[in-house]
């Protein structure tokens, strides 16, 4: 193992049992939040924390002044601080790869070049080598200096990734999409199902098209699947309108002008056909799903600019650097991430809600699920020893009202806790009157209104007051106590959103620290990858369908049956 220190195991700690003991108090005396609000003028003032463009307020939440302080107490017991300064400073924490865990030196500013060191890689002084490339690139695309085949500006960008190389720049894209400014669209390609490529190309004009191929080792098998697909495409396309004669060296103009990659392997981009100057690379020490700040953005920079990429990394850089300067009392990012792990380990809640209340960040749940269940969804903790307690949460949600006429009923009057944070954005870009009603405050209504009434509930001598039968009143009646942080920003804009990405990567940073985690691999992915390829062939061949277990056999057979 590197020389990282072994795990502190939190559950045997004093401040593990002081945390038992306290919640114990709690649950004898029974939690009642609005209680909690009457008895303490000040609850809001003391749990709300301003962080740049984000105002959070944690008082809704179920902690006491006496639980802020004991989990605090529990991440200064486990090393959170020591941890913190080792990812910051690229000791190798992520020990089953042995390799540094630097995201964080994607967003520093070029002045940090020559500070940060790290098995004999200037990281910083690197990194901006690699921005430089791409600002300069995504300027000539964006002036129409970069050309299509047959002369024509590019008006479409198709970016064909998987996992961390999609789903944040998807993120992305979808929530500052009221920014783009140079008239060209993005779609992204990641399922190896082909309906997604047939959709994703629909109706495009290959000779204003630019394909982005990310995929840092390029091999990743749905990646270089639809890439070898769009190729296909593009030629076939070209040729059918007379932009290429088909011969091998139109074909290859038609690649290196309509094609560029995001990966390192420089070999097999060339091989594929694109001209390596047009290859943008990022390193060992970013992992896939902490990498949308880094050269998997390259279809943002085409769209937005390089002055917007380089907001949204400043955004990163001043949450980092709250986060690392701030001590752990008064740090809400920490503090969200302890919470966390005091409803998971303490209150036994499985899943955590993420309630956007704004459209443009309709694809920010699911980004989160790959942020937070592929890095802390782990039984095994990072020297190899298995944990001790429960680890990782089921994250999920849905943007704005839709989430309440789908799925809040389980969280009001459900049987289980169900922690959510729910963000906000004061100023919109698209405002509009229904009447005199503005529409955005009638939105902003529902998102304070859903967390006061998850903390305060109704109860049954509310409901008979306002006429209700009897027999209905149970049905009618809400707990409240039910736990929601509310993150109101001022706009949602790039530098607003690279704070909250960060926020989401530092929360997930804590909680892996206290279960002992290595929060930054992902061997649970691998195996159902190894089997595919064992099993793909047993569609055609039967002695690799002789190989499968009972059930595979079966559904192949069916396969078999029925495929026209």
């Amino acid at each position: 193992m590197p020389d990282v220190p072994a795990p502190i195991d939190a559950t045997q700690t004093p401040e593990w049992k002081a945390l038992q003991d306290h919640f114990d108090s709690l649950q004898s005396k029974g939690i009642s939040l609005e209680d909690w609000f009457a008895a303490d003028p000040q609850r809001v003032q003391k749990l709300s924390f301003d962080l740049s463009d984000l105002h959070f307020d944690l008082s809704k939440n179920l902690v006491t002044d006496e639980t802020v302080k004991l989990l605090a107490a529990l991440g200064k017991a486990v090393g959170l601080e020591e941890r913190r300064a080792a990812m910051f400073s690229g000791v190798h924490i992520n020990t089953t790869e042995d390799r540094a865990v630097l995201h964080t030196a994607l967003r520093r500013p070029a002045s940090d070049a020559g500070k940060l060191i790290v098995d004999g890689q200037d990281c910083v002084k690197d990194v901006h080598e690699v921005l430089d490339r791409m600002y300069a690139f995504a300027d000539s695309v964006r002036s129409g200096e970069w050309k299509g085949v047959t002369g024509k500006k590019i008006e479409t960008v198709v970016s064909i990734g998987i996992g961390g190389s999609d789903l944040g720049p998807v993120m992305v894209y979808e929530a500052l999409k009221p920014y783009a400014d140079a008239g060209i669209s993005v779609r992204y390609v990641s399922n190896i199902d082909p309906n997604d490529m047939a959709e994703k190309v629909k109706g495009l004009d290959p000779e204003t098209t630019l394909v982005v191929i990310v995929s840092k080792t390029f091999t990743t098998l749905e990646t270089m699947t639809n890439a070898r697909e769009a190729r296909t495409w593009l030629l076939e396309g070209l040729k059918a309108q007379g932009a290429i004669d088909g011969s091998d060296a139109s074909v290859a103009d038609a690649i290196k002008k309509h094609f560029v990659a995001v990966s390192t392997n420089l070999e097999l981009v060339e091989q594929f056909g694109i001209d390596p100057a047009n290859a943008f690379g990022f390193w060992s020490w970013v992992g896939g799903r902490y990498s949308v700040d880094a050269a998997v953005g390259l279809s943002l920079i085409i769209a937005f600019g390089p002055q917007m990429f380089k907001d949204f990394l400043a955004g990163f850089h001043d949450l980092d650097i709250y986060f690392c300067e701030t001590p752990l009392e008064q740090n809400v990012v920490a503090l969200m991430g302890l919470i966390n792990v005091w409803y998971v380990n303490f209150f036994k809640a499985a899943s955590h809600a993420v309630l956007p209340y704004n459209q443009y960040l309709h694809r920010f749940p699911a980004y989160l699920q790959q942020l937070t269940m592929e890095s802390n969804g782990k039984s095994t903790r990072w020297d190899g020893t298995p944990v001790t307690s429960d680890t990782g949460e089921i994250f999920w949600g849905e943007a704005g009202t839709n989430g309440q006429h789908a799925f809040y009923q389980l969280i009001h009057q459900g049987t289980r806790m169900i922690p959510a944070d729910f963000i906000a954005f004061v100023n919109t870009p698209n405002p509009t009157k229904d009447g005199d009603q503005d529409v955005h405050e009638l939105f902003l209504g529902n998102f304070l209104a859903q967390t006061k009434a998850l903390a305060f509930g109704k109860t049954a001598d509310e409901v008979r007051a306002e006429g209700t039968a009897e027999w209905m009143v149970p049905a009618r009646v809400f707990t409240g106590n039910r736990p929601t942080t509310s993150i109101f920003g001022d706009t949602l804009n790039a530098h607003a959103l690279g704070e909250l990405i960060a926020l989401y990567e530092h929360i997930t940073f804590v909680e892996g620290t206290v279960w002992g985690l290595d929060s930054y691999d992902q061997w649970g992915v691998e195996l159902g990858k190894q089997l595919a390829k064992q099993i793909t062939p047993a569609f055609h061949d039967d002695e690799a369908l002789a190989a499968q277990d009972a059930s595979t056999k079966a559904l192949i057979a069916y396969y078999r049956a029925h495929r026209r």
